[in-house]
């Protein structure tokens, strides 16, 4: 094939349509359109229809939780999540993560307290959490960044010891497990995101699922403007219900939830024979003692032994019309407002500073071919092989990150 820097001067991609990361899986298209048809057909569009209810029954199931309730989507549930534990004050979070973790605080006048992850995991360090609490702290929130779950003992050990509230953002983690259990039953609460972009969605979705009764029949309140009957109203709430359409496409997506994660392994495992014995570039391996979704393609570009940046790559890699990712890049404290608020947080950081300019994340799922993985890891060792001479043309072509 061409080499990789090619494009970047003659504007001819390898790939004529662009390839991204976190693409729709779909499954049985046959299978949702009569879902959608039976939605048609009730003219029951909302409102906790049949098809929610069918969902949950098949979440609760799935994660072998008391309680999943849907809701529209991740960052709603997230905030119903955390004014259902009633956290105030200040939150301790990972900066190293999707800005709506820190937003559904901040949202809710909570202050975010960014805590810097372990190198290893890309998960909250529960040691330097300890070092952050105060007594305005009123809980925890942990992040199982690509699904590869938390120090959860450490971190239950540390909310435990200090009366503090433990959740999890489990954006990432939807049929992953931790010591076998399937992750959702860990905390006071889990949220899971259904969004598009993940191996499994509902369109735009979310769930928060848990074991204490108390918390479910609070969520359920509040996620339906707090109305417990047909006119009564006895508690504050909000809009957080799911859709009977986002439900077809869940109930759709969890029928072929097997088959798509195999897709992913056998993605995993291809890019991970392709790549991961060049120096410099390190893949994110995952516990194949746990059950995994292996939804992410993760590697570490270390520019030292690469010759070649994260940055430069990604460069290179969109020019062949490979639209890879930076992930969590430039990290929540370098957003607004939190850049504003907390403007030297990034000292407190280091780990977090890192793999914001260090993290690439590639195009996997059911609509990427062995062929394309293929290409893309040729396009990568090319790269890698010749670093000067893609730089010059980088330099030259003055080639952006800018969005399309």
């Amino acid at each position: 094939m061409r080499p990789a820097h090619l494009a970047i001067s003659t504007g001819r991609p390898h790939f004529p349509e662009p390839l991204h990361v976190g693409r729709p899986n779909i499954g049985s298209e046959e299978r949702l359109l009569q879902r959608i048809q039976q939605v048609l057909d009730r003219r029951w569009f909302t409102n906790l229809g049949p098809l929610v209810q069918e969902f949950e029954d098949k979440l609760k199931q799935t994660l072998g939780v008391r309680h999943c309730i849907p809701i529209c989507n991740a960052t709603i549930a997230l905030e119903i999540a955390i004014r259902a534990a009633e956290l105030k004050g200040e939150v301790i979070v990972p900066s190293f993560t999707f800005i709506a973790t820190a937003h559904a605080l901040q949202w809710q006048e909570i202050t975010p307290v960014f805590c810097d992850v372990q190198p290893g995991t890309h998960n909250l360090d529960p040691a330097q959490g300890a070092r952050l609490i105060t007594p305005r702290t009123s809980g925890i929130i942990g992040v199982h960044v690509w699904g590869k779950p938390c120090d959860h003992a450490a971190l239950q050990q540390l909310a435990d010891r200090h009366g503090i509230t433990l959740m999890y953002d489990a954006a990432h983690a939807f049929g992953c497990s931790l010591h076998g259990t399937p992750l959702g039953n860990f905390g006071l609460c889990e949220v899971f995101s259904f969004h598009a972009t993940k191996f499994f969605n509902s369109f735009e979705g979310g769930a928060i699922a848990t074991n204490n009764d108390e918390l479910a029949r609070k969520i359920r309140l509040m996620k339906n403007f707090g109305f417990s009957g047909v006119d009564q109203v006895t508690f504050l709430g909000t809009n957080g219900k799911m859709t009977e359409i986002a439900a077809a496409m869940g109930l759709t997506g969890l029928e072929s939830l097997a088959d798509t994660v195999a897709v992913n392994v056998r993605n995993y495992t291809q890019y991970r024979a392709e790549l991961a014995q060049h120096p410099g570039l390190e893949m994110i391996q995952f516990d194949e003692a746990e059950d995994n979704n292996y939804q992410y393609i993760v590697f570490e570009v270390e520019e030292e032994l690469t010759g070649i940046s994260r940055d430069e790559l990604v460069q290179i890699l969109k020019a062949e019309n490979v639209l890879a990712r930076r992930y969590f890049y430039p990290g929540c404290h370098r957003m607004e407002p939190y850049c504003s608020y907390f403007p030297h947080a990034g000292l407190l950081l280091p780990h977090t500073e890192r793999l914001c300019s260090r993290v690439l994340v590639l195009p996997t799922g059911t609509t990427v071919a062995p062929e394309d993985i293929q290409a893309i890891c040729q396009i990568i060792k090319t790269a890698l092989a010749c670093p000067e001479a893609c730089r010059a043309i980088l330099q030259a072509s003055a080639y952006s990150l800018a969005e399309p």
